[in-house]
């Protein structure tokens, strides 16, 4: 079809050339009239087919205006050579020029002289077919500053030619509020996320308080027992140097030394110091890791042996709870030497081997394990249980904060996601999985100290 003719209309007519004179001259009317219906129709329809199309534009471009007249950012668009096509009314309000006044001027008019070259470096740098950031000065009313923070990408057609530019500003203040804020958000969530990680560990304190009382039980008692039989000592003591300064005759003075066994005395003496001594130096180590696992854990990266720090919280947590039909079975070759917050870390397996014993909880024979093995840089402690294991479809979700399968009051959902934490904050990693045998396995690994 062409121009609305259709070559073949007049297949099956007959010849107005083989008519008689007057039917000739009427046929060829009516096919002229025929046409003329068919090109109006034509017409009709490609008029309803514009107006159609019209309304649409209209409609696409009422929504254009109106995303334009309600963004609180300012949007200029420039073509291939950086002259300005399209502004939005935020911009006319920022700089107080109209969209008439700036079309076809250059980008860099809008800015004061001073910024005018890093207006087009930014539109140079914008070609790279990668998003650019820079702080401009504009020149707002009066000859004022406006700060804006603009952000450029390039503008293609459907064939991916290079037509222009396009660059949304933002005030620097409200961006700097934004960031504030955001900054703000971010403090609120450390000291948050610090406050769950004390209140776990206090938990946790609270439960080692049995342990803790056992481990400082035996010393104390040695010091105390020492202590009476020192007591002894000196009131034997003094009264052989009584008599020896009220010069007793020797022959009394030896038997006073035989009665009160001043010779085995004085050969029993040095091992009851030591032995006291050796029980005070236990207690203030047992003092000095309930103060590094009661404290916050913030100071300065340290060098430990990893290898103690799960000794000392497996003797804890073991001691706290009522296991005498536990077995447990410990292989930690020390020193593991690594670097960080040994408080952290105490925490981390004193978690672990809780949930452990809450695990074995019922099980005739309840069976702990740790075990550490060291490789290529890296020091690795699995703990391991014989208990029921991690359902299947717990595994993925394991370390998700207040996620538990224990019973309500029994757990709090979050001594794993604080645990998975602490590890990735000292570089390592933790991670859950189900022995071949059955019951879980957790394992923690930590790079090695150099």
């Amino acid at each position: 079809m062409a121009g609305g003719y259709d070559t073949d209309d007049t297949a099956g007519l007959p010849d107005p050339a083989t008519l008689p004179g007057g039917e000739a001259a009427d046929a060829a009317w009516i096919e002229v009239i025929r046409k003329m219906d068919e090109v109006y129709a034509d017409l009709v329809r490609y008029q309803v087919e514009l107006e159609h199309k019209h309304a649409e534009l209209e409609e696409a471009h009422g929504f254009i205006s109106g995303v334009l007249a309600a963004m609180s950012d300012a949007l200029v668009v420039c073509d291939s050579e950086g002259r300005i096509e399209r502004v939005n009314p935020a911009l006319e309000r920022l700089t107080g020029r109209h969209e008439a006044e700036l079309h076809a001027q250059p980008f860099a008019s809008l800015c004061l002289p001073a910024a005018q070259p890093l207006a087009g470096a930014l539109l140079r740098e914008a070609e790279a077919d990668a998003p650019v950031e820079r702080e401009l000065l504009l020149a707002g009313p009066g000859g004022t500053a406006v700060p804006l923070a603009f952000h450029a990408t390039v503008r293609r057609d459907a064939t991916g030619h290079r037509l222009g530019t396009v660059l949304a500003g933002r005030p620097v203040g409200e961006l700097r509020r934004a960031y504030e804020a955001l900054h703000h958000a971010h403090r609120e969530l450390q000291r948050t996320q610090q406050q769950l990680v004390q209140s776990e560990k206090m938990a946790s304190l609270g439960r080692l308080v049995a342990g803790v009382a056992h481990e400082l039980n035996n010393p104390i008692s040695f010091v105390y027992g020492n202590a009476h039989v020192l007591r002894r000592y000196e009131d034997r003591l003094r009264r052989y140097l009584g008599a020896l300064h009220d010069g007793v005759p020797p022959a009394a003075l030896a038997r006073l030394r035989t009665e009160l066994r001043i010779d085995r005395l004085l050969d029993d003496l040095g091992s009851l110091i030591d032995g006291t001594v050796e029980g005070a130096e236990r207690v203030t180590d047992i003092v000095q890791n309930l103060r590094r696992f009661s404290s916050g854990g913030s100071g300065e990266p340290e060098r430990y042996d990893l290898a103690e720090v799960v000794r000392t919280a497996v003797q804890w947590t073991i001691k706290g709870e009522a296991t005498h039909a536990l077995t447990l079975a410990c292989e930690l070759p020390g020193p593991l030497w690594v670097i960080g917050q040994p408080a952290q870390l105490q925490q981390v397996f004193t978690n672990l081997v809780q949930n452990a014993l809450d695990a074995t909880e019922g099980q005739p024979a309840p069976h702990l394990a740790l075990r550490a093995s060291s490789s290529d840089g890296w020091h690795c402690i699995e703990v391991t249980d014989n208990g029921p294991g991690i359902p299947p479809a717990s595994l993925l979700r394991v370390f998700d904060p207040f996620f538990t399968t224990k019973p309500v009051g029994k757990g709090t959902g979050l001594g794993l996601s604080i645990s998975y934490g602490l590890v990735e904050a000292a570089g390592g990693q933790l991670s859950a999985a189900n022995g071949a045998a059955g019951g879980a396995v957790f394992t923690v690994r930590l790079p090695a100290a150099g």
